[in-house]
């Protein structure tokens, strides 16, 4: 009897305390290789109509200077997460496969797991493209685990890497809806005649490329819908799309005026504005944080911006895996009723490995030493204050390991070159050349002029800056 009494009061109590922090639900939304140019409200040119985005922003705040830690999808995803460069474990550069094990360590701290912690209902529907189990390869006839379940997910749905990466099979929780036990041909692109690009290998029967953003979609509102106003809930949310390969779904094609990327866009979209209809529905709106951004730039060519006359990732140089700033600048809204001021834009220079300490502010807990290295909350940004320490500067990664460090208006690029997919990937300095790249964004966004050999002492400094951010293990 004392037990059961004991049982009882110690869950009001924490029920009590939840209740009284007035916790809001969290939505992270990523979408895979969005450009920010693609959306109307930061492009009035853009050739695709994205009108739930553009009303999320006029509801909420939009960054114009947000990026992702890395130009490529797993080492942010680990960085979302994490709140830890991606650079600092095992992944130097590139992105794991489909058959590679779990990247984030055991026992480390995930905004998944603090806010399991602090009495929410976990979920993650999408891609998970972290690595799956502690073998390589990965081996899909056994349970998946380590995986999302086990940094602190309560529920996993989606499939395991890129939907242009074998094998593809949708993922519950730690095992496989049906076994990969069919084989695909791959495809072309879509700007080379083909299909829709993806590699060849291993296929559950019956799975669809065309089909998965449509299902995962489905599976995210079917989340929101079975949560209650009594617990509050974390939904990490991230998209397949508009990554390759480009398969818009029959009511979308032709909606945009950019080809099969920009209709795929406009799914995209509708996936949003699917998430803002439940959040609706359920009456979740007004005490729900929702934000959505992009995992890294998009991946337009110049020759797709000739053909179509948008531009992807905006008037920034470079694309998708660059090191420059249309690699990693990316669209950055957040909405939360009655906290965030309605259609206000914040000029603060953030990066989604922020994500966690932001989550630890809003729940009122300090993160741990060993725990989110590299972030700093942004809450005072979105609360319509000034934070009360500075930011430190931010370290860019490109898909080929390329390092650059921003700090105010300067950012340094160790190399040069793209360091990704633009032309030249990497240039060997003759003599007499600059060894790097020093731009000063507030006059040249565009990184048109590399003044290092002109700044040799802000090259000086920001080479510090970066070498002590890598040997200390830290940024905050």
């Amino acid at each position: 009897m004392v037990r059961t009494t004991l049982t009882v009061w110690l869950f009001a109590a924490a029920f009590a305390t939840a209740a009284e922090k007035s916790l809001p639900n969290i939505i992270f939304l990523m979408a895979d290789d969005l450009g920010s140019g693609d959306l109307g409200c930061y492009n009035k040119d853009s050739k695709i109509p994205t009108p739930n985005m553009d009303r999320l922003a006029a509801q909420g705040m939009r960054f114009t200077d947000a990026h992702t830690p890395s130009a490529v999808c797993t080492p942010t995803r680990y960085g979302v997460l994490t709140g830890r460069y991606a650079w600092r474990t095992r992944l130097k550069k590139g992105v794991l496969h489909g058959y590679d094990p779990l990247l984030i360590e055991p026992d480390r701290m995930t905004v998944a797991s603090l806010l399991k912690k602090h009495g929410y209902s976990t979920g993650c529907v999408g891609k998970w493209h972290l690595g799956l189990g502690k073998e390589k390869p990965t081996d899909y006839t056994k349970s998946l685990r380590p995986g999302p379940n086990a940094v602190g997910f309560d529920y996993f749905f989606g499939i395991p890497a890129s939907l242009d990466m074998p094998p593809y099979v949708f993922v519950e929780n730690e095992k496989v809806v049906a076994q990969p036990t069919e084989e695909i041909a791959g495809s072309q692109m879509r700007r080379r005649g083909g299909g829709g690009f993806w590699r060849g290998g291993a296929i559950a029967p019956g799975f669809r490329h065309v089909d998965v953003l449509p299902k995962i979609t489905e599976k995210a509102v079917a989340f929101i819908d079975r949560q209650t106003k009594e617990k509050p809930f974390f939904l990490y949310f991230p998209l397949s799309a508009p990554h390759t390969p480009w398969m818009p779904t029959e009511p979308f094609l032709g909606r945009s005026k950019a080809g099969p990327y920009g209709d795929f866009t406009v799914q995209v979209d509708a996936t949003v504005g699917a998430v803002m209809e439940a959040l609706d529905k359920k009456g979740f709106t007004e005490n729900t944080l929702f934000i959505v951004t992009s995992d890294n730039g998009a991946h337009w060519l110049p020759s797709d911006k000739e053909k179509y006359k948008h531009l992807a990732n905006w008037h920034y140089r470079g694309q998708k895996a660059d090191i420059w700033e249309g690699g990693h600048r990316v669209a950055f809204i957040a909405r939360w009723p009655g906290k965030i001021k309605p259609g206000t834009v914040n000029d603060a220079t953030i990066c989604l490995v922020d994500f966690l300490a932001t989550c630890a502010e809003i729940v009122g807990e300090k993160l741990p030493e060993n725990a989110g290295e590299d972030s700093f909350s942004i809450l005072p940004h979105l609360l319509g204050k000034k934070p009360e320490t500075e930011r430190p500067p931010v370290v860019h990664h490109s898909g080929s390991g390329l390092f650059a460090i921003r700090k105010g208006d300067w950012k340094l690029i160790e190399g040069l070159g793209s360091g990704g997919f633009s032309s030249p990937k990497s240039v060997k300095p003759k003599p007499g050349d600059p060894a790097g790249q020093l731009y000063n964004l507030k006059e040249d966004l565009a990184e048109s002029k590399n003044l290092y050999l002109e700044k040799p002492d802000i090259v000086k400094e920001l080479q510090a800056d970066l070498a002590a951010i890598r040997k200390k293990g830290r940024s905050r």
